[in-house]
């Protein structure tokens, strides 16, 4: 039976493995696939930790929708499944094995019995938020504080590095048809993270004319967040660790830059009263001036939008203004965060834990890429046999300004629809 979906019919054979980058017929579902797997005795790096295998094609439940992926993004989420950290995927889905990746665009090739708003052919892209739906921050609340709450990809078995994937109906949103499939791969999850970041903590949220000091301000957080800054009429200082980086972030619309080399306040915060103290606070005044001397005089930034946690967190605290936050979703430089508590609680700061999103801000943060207010910041993009290796790179903060995508389905770049990909593969 013929499926209503707008795409060109096309012959293809049905097999129960299909090659990378070959097109089974449009809805049938093989019995394997390839997969980049991760098992807990690989835990380590992700050139050692990640093997491509095959796998089962997960079965769905009557919520669930099968993707076929054309393009996944590279993002944190992977080198942290790799390395077991902060926690061990392992320990909460009880699985045999780990499919990381939680960014993709694709083409939907199955629905679960209950699914309404999604059919077979839809293009999506994905937020990697699941939950169970049943209790009351879902109906009403907050989902992201639903005792439910995991991330696709990371706290679940079955993310993005695989032929096909399974998500739940809700995780869905239309893909920005002007972008390729690599391009839409690569921005939901920083995306969506920085949204709520900076939107999704009142009265904190943000506001035009205020400041806000950017960490990263050339990786895939820091490049939606220095956009989204812009979208709404606000002031992003951008932080970055290279030159080479600053042009890109001014490029996106950074009121100033500061490159943190030039001063030397990074790590735990010595101890208080000490001489190194001292030390530390002449130096992180001076980053303090240097801020100063984007903003004007003794004006702090309204908000900070960290993510680096244990090198970049005593200072943060230390430049945000009176009643002012810090927004952290990470730590990259790692997790044991130390700061002076007097400057917080006699300055009233606020101090701000935010993970991803929800599908209403995920949804918001999308609809601007729709309308081609942001730009994806793509920088790099490989080949499935290069997965790996790519996670490598953002291991070692070696990868280039703004985002990246791996190739999945899509056999090639610059593919813009299915019927592209259909004659590229031919």
């Amino acid at each position: 039976m013929a499926l209503d979906t707008g795409i060109a019919h096309y012959e293809a054979p049905e097999k129960d493995l299909y090659e990378v980058g070959e097109m089974p017929p449009l809805g049938y579902v093989p019995k394997q696939m390839y997969a980049w797997a991760i098992r807990r005795e690989r835990h380590g790096e992700p050139d050692k930790a990640m093997l491509q295998e095959v796998v089962d094609v997960p079965e769905l439940d009557s919520q669930d929708v099968l993707v076929l992926v054309m393009a996944a993004g590279i993002n944190y989420n992977g080198v942290w499944a790799a390395l077991g950290q902060p926690i061990s995927p392992f320990d909460g889905h009880k699985q045999p094995y780990h499919i990381a990746g939680s960014d993709a665009s694709g083409i939907i090739w199955a629905v679960g019995d209950k699914v309404k708003r999604w059919k077979v052919g839809d293009e999506v892209v994905i937020h990697c938020n699941q939950d169970d739906g049943d209790d009351e921050e879902c109906n009403g609340g907050d989902p992201m504080y639903s005792p439910s709450q995991r991330i696709w990809g990371y706290e679940t078995p079955d993310g993005s590095f695989s032929q096909f994937t399974r998500v739940q109906a809700q995780q869905l949103m239309p893909r920005p048809k002007h972008l390729t499939w690599e391009e839409s791969a690569c921005y939901t999850l920083t995306l969506a993270t920085a949204y709520r970041m900076l939107f999704g903590h009142e009265p904190h949220d943000l506001k035009p004319g205020q400041n806000v000091l950017v960490w990263g301000a050339s990786g895939g957080l820091g490049s939606y967040a220095i956009q989204l800054i812009n979208t709404a009429g606000a002031n992003a200082i951008g932080v970055i660790s290279d030159e080479s980086k600053r042009d890109f972030v001014m490029d996106l619309g950074a009121k100033g830059v500061l490159n943190r080399k030039d001063f030397n306040c990074w790590g735990q915060l010595p101890k208080v009263n000490t001489p190194e103290y001292n030390a530390w606070f002449a130096e992180a005044r001076k980053f303090g001036k240097a801020i100063w001397d984007i903003t004007g005089k003794g004006v702090n930034v309204d908000m900070v939008f960290e993510h680096p946690g244990e090198a970049t967190f005593p200072v943060s605290t230390f430049v945000v203004k009176k009643g002012g936050m810090v927004v952290i979703c990470a730590g990259t430089s790692g997790f044991n965060l130390t700061f002076d508590v007097r400057y917080m609680w006699m300055h009233q700061k606020r101090l701000q834990g935010s993970h991803f999103a929800h599908l209403k801000q995920a949804s918001a943060a999308n609809r601007l890429m729709l309308e081609r207010r942001l730009d994806p910041c793509m920088s790099e993009v490989f080949l499935w046999n290069d997965l790996p290796d790519a996670h490598m790179k953002m291991m070692r903060n070696e990868h280039k300004p703004g985002n990246m995508s791996v190739l999945v389905q899509a056999p090639k770049t610059g593919l813009r629809t299915f019927e592209d990909a259909l004659e590229a593969g031919r």
